[in-house]
């Protein structure tokens, strides 16, 4: 079998940051897959369950709630390595041109006080695996690489 595109970047040389993983049509339309890359492969540590819980439940609801985006938000959820996230939206787009609403998501998550949105039993299948302070640790971490961003952290390395 072929490679799928995930195992073909160079997870020796990935740093955190956004990338465009994939674009694939759907229809009539582009949907652009992001690797939301928040810690470096096989270098540091990957993240907890608790803290990606938490920042799933988090960024999910601030990209729902987006004003701009919402209508083209088609799934946020962590990478099964726990190093980062996908975030699918509709259009074929770039980093840059998503750079703002996944900084400003991040902000959100980072500065969040309160109870999680849908952090109950009624909501949620494991709703007592979060970890607000590790979110907010790790969101805070990764808003510092999105505000300096460059080419090396918004493409994938060769």
């Amino acid at each position: 079998m072929e490679k799928i595109t995930s195992f073909t970047i160079d997870h020796i040389k990935l740093q955190p940051g956004l990338y465009v993983s994939r674009k694939d049509r759907v229809g009539t339309e582009t949907v652009t897959t992001f690797d939301l890359r928040m810690t470096s492969p096989n270098e540091e540590p990957v993240m907890n369950t608790a803290e990606v819980h938490a920042i799933e439940h988090l960024a999910a609801t601030y990209l729902r709630n987006d004003p701009q985006w919402k209508d083209r938000v088609l799934y946020f959820g962590p990478m099964g390595c726990r190093t980062g996230f996908y975030l699918l939206l509709v259009g074929d787009l770039e980093s840059r041109t998503v750079l703002e609403l996944v900084t400003d998501c991040f902000r959100f998550v980072r500065d969040f006080r309160g109870d999680i949105p849908g952090a109950s039993a009624k909501d949620c299948g494991n709703y007592l695996d979060m970890s607000l302070p590790m979110a907010t640790y790790w969101a805070d971490r990764y808003v510092r690489v999105l505000e300096t961003a460059d080419e090396s952290r918004l493409v994938y390395p060769e």
